[in-house]
């Protein structure tokens, strides 16, 4: 009986569970079919579309709100797989100026991407050109138009610092799944290190579409769409009428102008020559245009500001000088003599006074006394051994930022430049081989040491400083953001004695024998540097590094001009006129010089 009494139970426990479970089916279904319409929008796939909503990229402005960068609307063919259907390939590529091999390339990477999601076969098609290929697609199913925001760089200047944008390629898909096949990034410049904030949130849109794949209109009336977010502006520290008249006192040249504001680290000024017109990497011929660039020999593509390296020579006499007052191994009334261009073992350019002290000899550039000075210091600096002594000078150099990167700036793809470790001797010459004759031409910044056109205008910042710099960068303000903030740093080198460099810096100006007396303009009140580049490949380089005004300067330069000569002869006259444009709204005291600068090369 008790065991009859059980099976009964069981019998009604298990016909419960099975009405139970029944019920719970037939609600999610209900739920399903009734309440929830997302099941009914994945039910209706054949019959709409998913369309992504591009955000406008960020816009991007000088110093002064001047725009450097907009967007415009462009358009591109993208392909879902699993609808594409027989066709006549030679007609679509024709329709949209392919090639067949490269259209079928990209047919077979969206297929392998996926047969259901879209890929990008054509892209930025001119609203035109758009126009045109819309009124024949419904001839190839699958294929559809999709609208997208690409840039548009108004003033045509400073493509290096700003960038360029491009196509995603596998790994930054792997990096990052916000972006599909045939989606922007950032590739170079601003528009790289700043891709973050200027490409904001994408969209969607659902339409219906029709059997000839033609959009008929917005699906249940948006209900499902969802805006884009905007890119965030950026607000760069570039000024852009300063950036366009550097630009065209380069033009014809090869080499790079790079200025800087002391206070603050702030960029005014990055040119790279020769450079490119940014908007031939926009639009529809962007691949064929990026190519030959790439393959220019003149390298426009190479950024020469950041990651090009030279021997910064006699701009390097005042480095030299530091270190050496800093180990109290000279004064500033330390005399060395010269005899010229007879000078042994490193002659003289200048026929002058002699003996000179510091003051003089950096007012006229002399290298016999620069290499008494390392001389000097590498055999009386207080320290045991010789490679314990250039271990020190060493790194006094790092600590102007000379040999090593900016590691906390935005501005990308950096060279480090060269300094040379004691190693690098040792291997050389054989440890315990090597002095200060066999490596003298440090002395007057040639040999092994490099630096980057952004290295040596931070070296004058740090000069108008009297010390210390604000590392380099690009961007002031990312809205709606307060302005960014970049690290201060101390070369640990006395004050005093960059008061010393200074007073000799402002003698190249204003003494009797300066270099580039001939270029002084009493309201800027300017101290500089030339510099005569030795070069293995050809004539040497002329360099020039200067800032003003000599108190409460405002602009920190460098100037290299490739193959250019004697540094007085056109990287200062360049930079003088570049200065004189900023601070005196325009103004130019040797009009001869800026035609000459204009118009003549090397």
């Amino acid at each position: 009986m008790q065991r009859k009494v059980n099976f009964v139970l069981r019998r009604m426990v298990i016909s419960w569970a099975v009405v139970l479970i029944a019920l719970i089916f037939a609600g999610k279904l209900f739920y399903i079919q009734v309440i929830d319409e997302k099941y009914l929008l994945q039910s209706d796939n054949n019959t709409i579309r998913n369309v992504t909503l591009h955000p406008p990229r960020g816009m991007i402005f000088d110093r002064n709100k001047k725009l450097l960068v907009s967007n415009e609307i462009a358009y591109d063919v993208l392909v879902i797989p699993r609808m594409v259907k027989p066709m006549d390939t030679a007609q679509l590529c024709q329709l949209l100026n392919m090639d067949v091999a490269d259209f079928q390339t990209k047919l077979t990477a969206a297929r392998q991407y996926s047969r259901y999601k879209s890929s990008v076969i054509a892209s930025q098609l001119s609203k035109e050109k758009a126009g045109y290929v819309q009124e024949r697609l419904y001839q190839f199913p699958g294929f559809f138009l999709e609208p997208r925001i690409t840039r548009l760089y108004d003033e045509r200047i400073a493509a290096h610092a700003i960038g360029y944008i491009g196509e995603v390629d596998g790994q930054d898909i792997e990096k990052d799944d916000y972006y599909k096949p045939g989606d922007y990034i950032g590739k170079s410049g601003v528009e790289a290190y700043y891709e973050h904030a200027l490409r904001g949130v994408k969209g969607k849109s659902v339409r219906l579409v029709d059997v000839h794949n033609r959009e008929k209109g917005i699906y249940k009336n948006g209900e499902y769409d969802v805006d884009p977010v905007l890119g965030d502006n950026i607000y760069m520290t570039l000024d852009a009428d300063l950036q366009k008249f550097a630009e065209l006192l380069m033009n014809g040249k090869r080499g790079s102008i790079t200025a800087i504001e002391p206070a603050t680290g702030e960029v005014l000024v990055m040119v790279s020559m020769p450079a490119y017109d940014p908007n031939l990497l926009i639009g529809y011929d962007r691949s064929k245009n990026y190519y030959a660039l790439l393959v220019d020999p003149s390298k426009p593509l190479f950024n020469r500001a950041v990651t090009a390296k030279y021997p910064p020579g006699s701009t390097f006499k005042m480095a030299n000088g530091l270190a050496a007052m800093e180990e109290n191994v000279i004064t500033p009334f330390s005399c060395y003599s010269c005899s010229g261009p007879g000078s042994q073992p490193i002659k003289c350019t200048h026929s002058h006074k002699s003996p000179l002290n510091l003051y003089e000899a950096l007012e006229t550039s002399c290298n016999p006394y620069f290499w008494g000075v390392f001389r000097t210091f590498l055999e009386k600096a207080p320290y045991p051994t010789i490679a314990d002594r250039y271990l020190r000078w060493r790194e006094l150099m790092l600590n102007m930022n000379f040999g090593r990167k900016f590691d906390a700036s935005d501005i990308m793809y950096q060279s480090s430049g060269n300094i040379p470790t004691d190693n690098y001797f040792n291997k050389y010459f054989g440890k315990g081989r090597w002095n200060a004759m066999t490596i003298r031409s440090l002395s007057i910044g040639q040999g092994e040491v490099e630096l980057t056109p952004l290295q040596m205008a931070n070296y004058a910042a740090t000069l108008a400083n009297r010390g210390f710099y604000y590392e380099p960068h690009l961007v002031k303000k990312i809205e709606p953001d307060s302005l960014l903030q970049f690290p201060k740093h101390y070369t640990g080198i006395d004050t005093a004695y960059y008061a010393v460099a200074v007073e000799g810096m402002w003698m190249v100006f204003n003494g009797s024998y300066g270099t580039a007396r001939r270029y002084r303009i009493a309201e800027l009140n300017m101290c500089g540097k030339t510099g005569t580049a030795q070069n293995p490949h050809g004539k040497d380089h002329s360099i020039f590094i200067a800032f003003a005004p000599k108190d409460d300067p405002k602009i920190a330069i460098s100037v290299i001009v490739e193959n250019g000569g004697f540094g007085a002869t056109w990287a200062a006259p360049i930079g003088t006129l570049l200065v004189e444009h900023y601070l005196l709204e325009g103004e130019t005291h040797f009009p001869w010089y800026k035609d000459k600068m204009l118009n003549e090369y090397p």
